[in-house]
């Protein structure tokens, strides 16, 4: 029988299964801590998951109304994943590291006219240990023991013409999926379209590897269709309780020693700034005015290129391999900070509704003929963090929960523009190199890589949260995600959010058991 707290007073309450929700519940529990994990979406089970990507997206996508303003898709700004796991459902396991330079970007970049620019407030050398642990813990390939993912053709056109074009940096390590078969769980088969879910388990997402483990301990009880409205603060300021709507749309309390808020940046703003009262009326933890600002997605692009041979990109892991060369910070670019290429596959249907949208004719017809021969990447840049690129709450719109709409105010800074253009000419240049004939660009899409908006940092009044990710504002109320980001860096996130939070969770373990918090 699964373990069930009812309404105790004395659990850790997360709100969020994924990378964040998902990793904090299973390293408490692991330590004797009862945690109460609440998530939005529904729990599937392995049968539900097909490797169709169109069959997949209303299946674990969060579809519920949010606007886009500014340079951001206005139906569909961003994409987050609303089902246990989160959004480690629907990532494609890539893990690059953050690099020294990029956790002091004021100090790195000096100052940027238009940034909000602050560096971390933690050491790199500190951070090192836990991408350590986050590795193993992930079974991020080439890490450890562990042997590198394997190449396919996607990953070795990109490698050819890489060389070709001079770069060095090229490799297919650090993916967190399989390379040998571990933890129950097979190797990677080589099915590709990762970002469909993984039906071999060999890709690590929360679904079936934390949340199983933290729920055999007996300290972890999970409730799916959960949706949390309002957190809770007594007269001293104190978090005491959630308030959430149940799979059957009714209200409930639960009581909270601490509460840990995971809810990708989106959620984790909406809930924050919708809890305010008379003592918080901005919202919770916002004295600095700092929540839902900052919010950071990278400079996304993609160049997919039709190869005068047979490649198969949808063939193996959508993220077989990296171009590292241009993270560097090389301000003789014309831009500050760097981006990484790694390869990427459409499935038709993306190739005709977001690469080439509108298009039509015999010009569209010949292209999407020559499916077999395309090569894909994905370019991935740093994005300088902004206090008006940020979310906010429509002032009158809810959606069917009865919650404010999220708006994602964005624009793309000088600096993003210059680093774009830079970087389509060197991406269009590897397969240029290699003889391409059509070469395909695009430039705006859906963020999944949203960083931001309660950011850590050591002043109260220019950021949310401490190092630990503890608010500043209340002493029992964590933010566990990617809103803590500072800054963005060019590596995907996902690495540094786990390490990051499992770093927290031993913060909090200690903290528990001194009785202070």
């Amino acid at each position: 029988m699964p373990t069930e707290f009812k309404n105790s007073e004395d659990v850790v309450v997360i709100i969020g299964s994924g990378a964040g929700g998902g990793t904090l519940g299973h390293a408490l529990a692991q330590q004797g801590i009862d945690v109460v994990c609440l998530e939005a979406g529904r729990r599937l089970a392995m049968s539900d998951i097909v490797n169709n990507q169109a069959e997949m997206f209303p299946k674990f996508t969060w579809l519920d109304e949010r606007i886009g303003e500014g340079d951001t898709p206005p139906h569909f700004p961003l994409w987050t994943c609303k089902t246990v796991g989160g959004s480690t459902m629907h990532w494609t396991a890539a893990t690059p590291r953050l690099q020294e330079h990029e956790l002091k970007p004021r100090t790195t970049y000096g100052h940027i006219p238009g940034t909000s620019l602050q560096d971390w407030p933690l050491e790199y050398s500190e951070l090192q240990r836990w991408y350590d642990k986050a590795e193993d813990l992930m079974s991020v390939s080439g890490t450890g023991n562990r042997p590198p993912a394997a190449a396919n053709n996607n990953h070795l056109v990109l490698q050819a013409g890489a060389h070709k074009r001079g770069y060095t940096q090229v490799d297919t390590n650090r993916v967190a999926i399989n390379s040998t078969p571990r933890d129950g769980r097979s190797s990677c088969l080589e099915l590709g379209f990762c970002s469909s879910g993984c039906v071999t388990q060999a890709k690590w997402c929360t679904l079936y590897t934390e949340i199983p483990r933290a729920e055999k301990t007996g300290h972890f009880e999970l409730r799916d269709r959960c949706m949390v409205t309002r957190i809770v603060t007594d007269k001293s300021g104190k978090a005491t309780a959630v308030e959430y709507l149940d799979a059957d749309g009714k209200p409930r309390t639960q009581q909270a020693r601490l509460v840990c808020v995971a809810g990708n940046t989106v959620e984790t703003t909406r809930l924050l700034l919708n809890s305010r009262n008379e003592r918080f009326p901005d919202g919770l933890a916002n004295s600095s005015d700092q929540v839902g600002r900052n919010y950071m997605h990278h400079m996304l692009s993609s160049v997919v290129a039709v190869m005068p041979g047979e490649v198969a990109f949808y063939k193996g892991a959508q993220c077989a391999g990296f171009v590292r060369d241009e993270t560097r910070h090389d301000p003789s670019r014309g831009f500050s900070g760097g981006f990484l290429m790694h390869t990427v596959s459409f499935t038709p249907e993306d190739m005709a509704t977001v690469i080439m949208p509108g298009q039509w004719g015999e010009s569209f017809v010949d292209t999407m003929d020559q499916y077999d021969n395309m090569a894909g990447t994905l370019i991935i840049g740093e994005d300088m963090p902004e206090a008006d690129n940020r979310i906010t709450l429509h002032p009158t719109r809810k959606d069917r929960a009865g919650l404010p709409v999220p708006v994602v105010n964005y624009r793309f800074h000088p600096n993003s523009v210059a680093m774009r253009k830079y970087a389509l000419k060197a991406s269009r240049g590897v397969y240029e190199a290699l003889g391409a004939k059509t070469i395909l660009e695009q430039t705006v899409f859906p963020a999944t890589h949203n960083m931001g908006v309660a950011r850590m940092g050591e002043n109260p009044k220019t950021s949310v949260c401490n190092t630990w990710g503890q608010t500043h504002d209340i002493a029992n109320l964590f933010v566990s995600d990617g809103s803590l980001f500072p800054s963005s860096g060019s590596a995907n996130p996902t690495l540094t959010i786990v390490a990051l939070i499992l770093r927290q969770a031993d913060y909090i373990a200690g903290e528990v058991r001194r009785g202070t918090i």
